[in-house]
């Protein structure tokens, strides 16, 4: 009895834990969920693309950020975002 009560002690303190960081990362997200759609929008548009070659033909100062020009990057993020979203909906349908 008291081993069975101290694993599920553990599991009430594990999950606890981890559905506290899901709580903070889901508020966090909605925080910032209008800039994943604005960036998407960057992309899909063909904006991305102008931008991207304007970069590559030197129109874009070198010290300036430009990291949401890599080739990959932004794909990468957006990629990454859908794959969480669609997890998410997943564990939550279950």
């Amino acid at each position: 009895m008291l081993t069975r009560v101290r694993e599920m002690e553990d599991r009430y303190d594990e999950l606890t834990r981890v559905l506290a960081g899901l709580d903070e990362a889901i508020s966090e997200y909605k925080d910032y969920k209008s800039d994943l759609m604005a960036l998407k929008e960057y992309m899909e548009s063909g904006q991305w693309k102008k931008d991207y070659e304007a970069d590559e033909a030197g129109l874009i100062p070198k010290d300036m950020k430009r990291g949401v020009l890599s080739e990959d990057g932004l794909y990468d993020l957006l990629q990454g975002a859908d794959k969480i979203l669609k997890l998410a909906r997943e564990v939550l349908s279950e």
